[in-house]
């Protein structure tokens, strides 16, 4: 029976999402190019073997549309024989390729393939796919939810109302995936991972000198008149201090079988062991990672006992923190090398950025299980579990 390993995953330093940003000036076509490179050449693969590549985006306009993923491979240097495609499940777009990915080489249809993330949004804004007065969900939904769906601002909020999160156990989240992304950069533990590019060797929002005084200075992100009126219990605790920054970033991570791995000389870091995706409140919206959770545990016959890692997206520390009340996870294994908060979410970058911190941390720490999930925008969620190898 044939299975799916990582064979090599690397991301770029995640920048700041700004006209300053450290990565501002790289076109995202040549970011996402830029670990495709570093991919093939730590690997030591001959490009023309992949089967295909997969690559997530969320805002797939400017310069970021017209399939970014086959022009980043082009860019790369593969030959022009390897296909490209690009995907959409918002944040989890390059997790989401992570799946196709692995279950193309499940079940035979590649013998090699990469999946991928890009997202620029110092030079494509977040929410530029949708122009002004476009209404990009038609009146069927308009009929369903007929009060309106919300932002994810107020969706996080919303979560923090109903699992009674108050703002300083999410500003004190925010300030230990700080410390943990500090640490594990100073240590050396983000090194493996990390492929420089233009002098860039550091991922820029990581701030090791913030205090709870000093985030509790910060105001509330999303407070909306409007929103205050229809959802009283909202006491606007979310802000930019224990939400993740806007950033410009890319990664990428190898996937082929054990087999042809050990034909090619390849080093395989981990088995790819189970996925599931789900559905979930779109109004809450964030939520869908408690119940993905549940079914890729059901689905690879595993209790949450039985993972060493976890990986959640740090969208908002109250997405976390409502995921490890429901799910009971010990907070001291989840993000062990800092999260989203502190390293950045690049939107369509943040599943493999996310596949290639796990991964690595599994061997460094020698991890026999982890556990990936991410939320998403519209009420979805993706995850997956990852083997020691």
């Amino acid at each position: 029976m044939r299975d799916a390993v990582v064979v090599e995953a690397v991301r770029t330093p995640i920048g700041k999402g700004r006209p300053t940003g450290s990565l501002a000036h790289v076109h995202p076509v040549q970011l996402l190019a830029h670990t495709l490179r570093t991919l093939v050449d730590r690997a030591g693969v001959d490009p023309a073997l992949i089967d295909d590549v997969i690559g997530g985006t969320v805002t797939q306009v400017g310069e970021q549309a017209a399939n970014i993923s086959r022009w980043a491979a082009l860019s790369a240097g593969f030959p022009e024989s390897v296909p490209a495609t690009t995907v959409d499940r918002q944040c989890g777009s390059s997790q989401q390729a992570v799946h196709f990915a692995a279950q193309g080489v499940l079940s035979g249809a590649y013998d090699l393939a990469v999946a991928c993330g890009v997202e620029s949004m110092s030079r494509v804004p977040m929410g530029s796919g949708v122009t002004p007065g476009a209404d990009p969900f038609g009146p069927g939904i308009a009929e369903r939810y007929p009060e309106g769906l919300v932002p994810q601002g107020i969706g996080a909020e919303l979560i923090a109302a109903k699992w009674s999160l108050s703002r300083a156990a999410m500003d004190a989240y925010a300030l230990e995936s700080h410390r943990r992304a500090a640490e594990a950069r100073d240590t050396g533990l983000l090194d493996a991972e990390t492929a420089p590019l233009d002098g860039v060797t550091r991922d820029e929002c990581v701030r090791p000198g913030s205090t709870p005084e000093i985030l509790a200075g910060l105001k509330p992100a999303f407070h909306d008149a409007g929103y205050a009126e229809r959802f009283p219990q909202i006491e606007w605790n979310v802000t930019a201090g224990n939400s993740s920054p806007v950033n410009d970033g890319a990664s990428a991570v190898l996937i082929t079988t054990s087999e042809i791995a050990a034909r090619l000389g390849l080093r395989p870091l981990a088995r790819l062991h189970s996925f599931a995706v789900t559905g979930s409140d779109p109004l809450l919206m964030l939520t869908g990672v408690i119940p993905a959770t549940e079914k890729v545990l059901r689905r690879a016959g595993l209790a949450l006992g039985d993972i060493d890692l976890f990986e959640v997206n740090e969208a908002f520390a109250s997405v976390v923190l409502a995921w490890q009340q429901e799910t009971g996870a010990d907070l001291d294994k989840v993000n062990v090398h800092g999260g989203a908060i502190a390293l950045g979410h690049p939107l369509g970058a943040s599943g493999t950025r996310l596949t290639t911190t796990l991964v690595h941390a599994m061997r460094a720490r020698g991890a026999q299980y982890g556990l990936q999930t991410m939320c998403e925008a519209g009420g979805l969620a993706n995850a997956m579990i990852l083997e020691g190898v």
